[in-house]
Formats: C-alpha cells, structure tokens, sequence
C-alpha cells in the first residue's frame, strides 16, 4: 500500500513529536561540547581531541534519558520514516574516520571537522523534522566553526567548541516548541 500525502505528514509530526524535534540531543550534546571545551585548557590537545571524538558516548545516553524526561512519546513501529529516523541518525558515525584523519594530521583541526560533519548531518532533519531552524544551524556551525578555525588557526579548539554548544542550546528552545505544537496537532486529529 502506498501512502498518501497527508499519511506521510502525520509520519513527520510524529517523528519530530516523539524526539522533541532533537531538542534532547543537542542540549546534552551542547553539555558534553562544553565541557570538553573547558578541559581542553588544562589537557594537551591530543588528549583534548580525543575527549571531543569520543564525548558523543556520555552526550548520547544522556540525550536519551532527557528526552523521556521532556515527556516525548514513543514513535509508533508502522511509522514509515522510522528507518530513515535512525538511519539520519546514525550519519554522523560514517564520518568518524575523517575525525580519525583530522587527528592523524593535526589534533588541533579536531572541532572544526566535528563541525562540518554536524552541518551535514543536520540539513536533513530541516524537512525530517518540519522545521528551517536545521538548515540555519546547519549553515551557522559550519561556516562559523570553519572562520574561526581560519581567524585563530591552532588556538581555535575551544572556541569553536563553546561556539557549537552556544548554537545548539540557541536551537534547542525552537526545536522543542515546534516539536510541543505538532504533538498538540497530533493529539487534537487523535481526539
């Protein structure tokens, strides 16, 4: 069976409803960029980006557990975006060994290759998720990430960390509130 326009839009709502639009993801990822940011001034820097290519493993977790806490819902099994969901997901692993390469080479240049790849994995989720705010942070972590890295060259490692975790918390307020309204839609056509 084939679905029709309007199956495929409650399919969206409901992703973006039972994930809170991503708004979980990138306050605890925006925590774990943080805090590796501020490590960052007392570890050598291939320490440091060792911590930034490996913190997704304490921000994912946590990811999880506030988005249960922000009263999400689970996504029905018969969605059919559901594999797409995760497969959106899970893109930024793909990139890992650019990471690994950007380390090799200079592990200084750690961030601004974390950032680029977050740009990318974003943009998607601007129609996954129903919203332009992934396209705007999309375009500001990656290009902004990539002038500081050109206005401080090794110096930037920090900063382009604080400034990730600066845009992902700006974002994360909108995700939810449109994430909040298409759950009201959902549960209004439920009623």
């Amino acid at each position: 069976m084939h679905a029709t326009f309007n199956d495929l839009e409650r399919a969206r709502d409901q992703v973006s409803a039972s994930s809170m639009g991503g708004a979980p993801f990138l306050i605890s990822f925006g925590a774990t960029l943080f805090i590796t940011a501020l490590l960052s001034f007392y570890l050598p820097v291939n320490q440091a980006a060792l911590v930034a290519m490996f913190q997704g493993g304490v921000a994912l977790p946590i990811a999880f557990w506030l988005e249960r806490r922000m009263g999400s819902g689970p996504m029905s099994h018969d969605n059919p975006l559901r594999p797409l969901s995760v497969q959106l997901a899970m893109s930024q692993v793909v990139a890992l060994p650019a990471v690994i390469v950007a380390y090799s080479l200079n592990p200084a240049t750690v961030p601004v290759v974390l950032a680029a790849i977050a740009g990318g994995h974003f943009l998607p989720y601007a129609w996954l998720q129903r919203t332009r705010v992934y396209v705007a942070l999309a375009v500001a972590i990656a290009v902004g990430a990539f002038l500081i890295q050109i206005a401080l060259g090794t110096r930037a490692f920090p900063f382009v960390l604080f400034y990730m975790s600066l845009l992902y918390w700006s974002a994360a307020p909108f995700l939810y509130r449109n994430a909040a309204r298409l759950r009201g839609t959902i549960q209004a056509a439920a009623a």
